[in-house]
């Protein structure tokens, strides 16, 4: 929660007055020179109060006691209730909450007795915090609904919001989100009523944590950007740097911690500013928590060890416990069991000191599930069983279901699956009664492992597939930027489904989830045509693409039967339009990019369109086994599972391609060979059994990285490429290029090419051979042009491509995302002075910014070639790079792209691009004319001919 001061108004309305803050501190002595008690106990009080305001809690509560004796001495019960108020209000915000709650049940009477309701509504208020901070929720609403009668009979619009907003926060800790929802919002539209904003952005603030809990994460994002709107707008730097934080644990539930540690730096930043200490602590915090997602340990620990000497200097003994739970959990996946149980149960003895009853139970939780890992599953049972008949007993039913699910999986380790289905369950009907889907689909997940572990597989692939079911339903209401790191975050059930299907020999469903489950955002623009949506303001954004759609292809049809430069640059802007409108609401309305993600009918679309003759091979990286699946036009898929070690296959993978990337590395044919034999030797009779003319590849995260025609066959001292296989490679979007095939397409013609090469001849981006690269082809291929130096401009391009069939692009491409130095020995590696900003490629004058790939309108484009130097990529990358500049310029339209793996020698690229389009002049298909070109150069090391790969239609 937001850290707020101390709750004091409530002695204004006994009447007692204040002291400036600015009035310097009155000390003991002064007061010992008046008889006057009534005068030195209201005295005592005011002093307390600024000793509150200024964060000095104990001094704070030992003056306010040094009144209360005096109060209690004279018999005047309005001081006696002020100081007990004040006691009470310090002690709570220090965590000490049972103590807080003893001294406002001595305030309760008092107050009814001098007749004051509205202090006695406020005090009731006071009581239900107590026992909802003490993990008693159920109580706690008890007191709230007392003080919301009282409330409402005083009229009293104000404290009525803020005990709604209270019960809200009771439900939510019952695990009840939407009755929490309820209350939320009728506090909501009070605030707004009375024009609070302060309390309006803290409601926002707690609707968005409900709805992210609910793993509704755009709607917990839509409320958390208006709160943090009011928040800027009142300047309350406080409540803008909780909300940042609130975004930014959403970003670290979907998947993706950098952004999330973005936004705790933002926070971070504001809570020092503001010298908001406990505030800077709990930011600390949630970055470790954001390092420990992103698998750095050691950095966890940092953070961890930095939040919690904050905590107890400023005497937050909750959040010290909180934070001592953190680093046993660290300590947990570090795989020191004994040093994580340690630090449980420092936090364990805090939380029952303070009597925070819903973290101990936490805490509890965690201690059994260290005792499961060090093989102790009845020892964790001990500690989950005096755990589960309280949390019923308070009815906290998300903490029941997470305690029963853990039972569940101390009788899976003990062989016991009948116990285990039990307990699993129980906890299903709890995950779907408080709305919690993320759970429910771990939960369904579990309970297909023990059905498949007691070989009942039609039950086990009926839960699994349920579970990833409501992955891809939550994926539904994200937009685009979130949806594949929050699906990728997720993939344990769709691995095991579809491992087990494949098992089971249901090769047609186990592809079908393949696709499903594992690639995303096809994109392909023309799914917006005539799409009906359910949310209205996304409908009228569609209605509006399709007017300017059809006005683009009566355009178009009007060039094909008259070509204008006037009508050519009509199309252009319009392309533009239209591509940017698609962008655009694609990226607002989660309705809209559901559009774009794979379904069944594109699984089946791709297998219809696969071209005769062309086999595709899709390797799939399941636990502890490759999938590699086999299609063929008309024919049955087929699948081999592989068995292999992950982490070495990782090594192996990784060591390889860097045997690739350097030239003068020895020893690649072997490791090759070991790949070949993992990956294409337990396929080849199936192979050759199709007798293909082309072998497509459908290759995801690491294995991008890996050029397959590289592959060596150690018993015939072949590589891939040699075996009469031309080799290509598919995205999802593919299969729109293979669907489109025009009738002229088939029939041998000039294909007259489009060329740009070296627009900066300077130093470190000259790149003279692609200049005579470029150069060559007017002469290779009539009616070819090029522009070079000078004239290789962005704008050139764009008004010359419409003529053009092929595009060639011989130019420096950075797709690092850090952007890249070029040069082997450029100064600006040391100090990172960037030659090129990310995924860029080079121009004169402007760069070209790959992102906007789309604007480029490359819908007539067979062949775009990126023969550009790529910067050595990361050693941890995963191939989403060169995936992802493939997918742009097919989205933009373009049938195939070229486009290199590594940074590539520029005299050899010469050399193979100038015999790759001699031989496409020659009549040759695209994927066999490249397959020529490499062959020609197959003598060298594969650094010189294996890196550029051809992505899409190969014909």
């Amino acid at each position: 929660m937001k850290p707020t001061q101390p709750i004091l108004s409530l002695l204004l309305g006994l009447g007692i007055s204040f002291t400036p803050v600015t009035v310097p501190l009155i000390t003991q002595r002064s007061w010992a020179q008046t008889q006057n008690l009534q005068e030195e106990a209201q005295g005592l009080i005011d002093q307390a109060v600024q000793w509150t305001r200024q964060g000095q809690p104990q001094k704070a509560i030992a003056t306010f006691q040094r009144a209360l004796a005096i109060a209690r001495q004279i018999k005047s019960r309005e001081i006696e209730a002020a100081a007990l108020l004040g006691i009470g209000s310090n002690y709570s915000n220090i965590r000490q909450h049972q103590q807080a709650l003893d001294i406002y049940n001595q305030a309760l009477p008092i107050f009814r007795k001098l007749g004051n309701r509205f202090s006695e509504a406020l005090i009731l208020h006071l009581i239900g915090v107590a026992y909802n901070n003490l993990g008693q929720p159920q109580q706690a609403l008890q007191f709230y609904n007392q003080a919301l009668l009282i409330h409402r009979e005083l009229d009293d619009r104000s404290e009525e919001a803020k005990t709604l907003n209270s019960i809200g926060v009771a439900y939510n800790n019952l695990g009840q989100p939407q009755q929490a929802l309820q209350f939320y919002n009728q506090a909501l539209l009070i605030h707004r009523e009375l024009d609070d904003r302060s309390e309006e952005a803290e409601t926002l603030n707690s609707i968005g944590i409900v709805y992210r809990k609910l793993g509704q994460f755009q709607q917990a994002l839509q409320f958390y950007n208006r709160a943090w709107q009011i928040f800027r707008e009142i300047a309350d730097r406080s409540g803008e740097a909780w909300t940042i934080t609130n975004i930014g644990v959403v970003y670290d539930r979907l998947g993706q911690p950098q952004q999330a540690i973005q936004f705790y730096n933002q926070a971070l930043s504001i809570y020092r500013e503001v010298s908001n200490r406990s505030g800077e602590a709990t930011t600390i915090i949630n970055l470790g928590s954001a390092y420990l997602n992103l698998g750095k340990l050691q950095q966890a620990l940092q953070f961890y060890n930095q939040a919690l000497p904050i905590f107890q200097e400023v005497n937050n003994r909750s959040k010290e416990a909180i934070t001592l739970s953190n680093i046993g959990a660290v300590y947990r996946k570090l795989g020191q069991p004994q040093q994580s149980l340690q630090f449980y149960n420092q936090a364990l003895l805090i939380f029952k000191e303070i009597g925070d009853s819903l973290e101990k139970f936490t805490t509890l939780n965690n201690i059994g599930t260290v005792y499961l890992s060090l093989k102790q599953p009845q020892r964790a049972l001990e500690f989950y069983n005096q755990v589960l008949p309280i949390l019923k007993e308070v009815g906290d039913r998300s903490q029941e279901a997470v305690t029963l699910s853990n039972i569940g999986a101390v009788y899976r380790t003990l062989e016991q699956p009948q116990q285990a289905l039990e307990y699993y369950n129980q906890a299903l009907p709890i995950r779907r009664e408080v709305g919690d889907r993320s759970q429910e689909a771990v939960t369904l997940n579990n309970i297909g492992f023990v059905y498949r572990d007691t070989n009942q597989p039609a039950k086990a692939i009926n839960n699994f597939e349920e579970s990833v079911k409501i992955t891809i339903e939550m994926r539904r209401g994200l937009q685009q930027e979130h949806r594949e790191k929050f699906f990728n975050n997720k993939q344990g059930p769709a691995i095991a489904l579809i491992s087990l299907l494949i098992d089971q020999n249901k090769i047609e469903r186990a592809f079908e989830w393949v696709n499903l489950a594992t690639t995303f955002e096809l994109a392909d623009y023309t799914r917006l045509i005539d799409a009906k949506v359910t949310n209205p303001q996304a409908q009228q954004a569609i209605n509006q693409w399709n007017q300017k759609n059809q006005r683009l292809e009566f355009l178009r049809q009007q060039l094909e039967d008259d070509f204008s430069e006037e009508k050519s640059r009509q199309i252009r802007e319009l392309e533009t339009q239209v591509n940017q409108l698609a962008e655009e609401i694609t990226k607002k309305y989660p309705e809209v990019a559901e559009l774009f993600e794979t379904t069944p009918e594109d699984t089946a679309k791709l297998k219809a369109s696969i071209p005769a003759g062309t086999v595709v091979i899709q390797p799939v990286l399941l636990n502890n086994s490759i999938a590699i699946f086999i299609l063929a036009k008309d024919k049955p898929t087929t699948v081999k599972k592989v068995p292999i070690e992950p982490a070495q296959f990782n090594d192996l993978i990784v060591n390889y391609r860097k045997k690739l990337q350097d030239r003068k590395a020895t020893g690649y044919r072997t490791t090759s060979g070991e790949l070949y034999d993992l990956l294409i030797r337990p396929i080849e009779d199936q192979i050759q059994a199709l007798s293909p003319k082309q072998i497509a590849i459908i290759a995801t995260d690491k294995l991008r990285y890996i050029p397959f025609e590289t592959l060596y066959d150690q018993k015939t001292k072949q590589f891939l490429i040699e075996k009469q296989y031309p080799i290509n490679y598919f995205t999802r979007l593919s299969i729109n290029s293979l669907q489109n095939l025009r009738v002229e397409d088939s029939v041998p013609q000039p294909r007259p090419v489009l060329g740009l090469g070296n627009p900066n001849p300077n130093e470190p981006y000259n790149l003279p051979d692609s200049e005579a690269e470029v150069q060559s082809l007017p002469k290779i291929i009539p009616g070819s042009e090029a522009y070079i130096r000078n004239d290789a401009t962005l704008e050139r391009f764009k008004q010359e491509a419409l003529r053009f069939r092929f595009l060639h692009l011989a130019t420096h491409g950075c797709f690092e995302k850090d952007g890249c130095c070029l040069g082997e020995k450029h100064e600006c590696e040391g100090v990172r002075q960037l030659d090129m900003l990310a995924n860029t490629l080079l121009f004169a004058g402007p760069n070209f910014d790959i992102a906007n790939a789309a604007l480029l309108g490359l819908q007539n484009t067979e062949l775009i070639t990126l023969s550009a130097c790529q910067t050595a990529l990361r050693e941890d990358s995963n191939g989403e790079e060169i995936a992802g500049i493939a997918y742009l310029f097919e989205r933009a339209g373009a049938k195939s792209v070229m486009a290199s793996l590594w940074n590539a020698e520029d005299n050899t690229t010469k050399d193979i691009m100038v015999q790759f389009y001699g031989n496409l002049n020659q009549g040759m298909s695209k994927g066999e004319a490249l397959r020529q070109a490499k062959l020609s150069q197959i003598q060298r090391h594969p650094f010189f001919w294996s890196p550029f790969i051809l992505i899409g239609d190969a014909r």
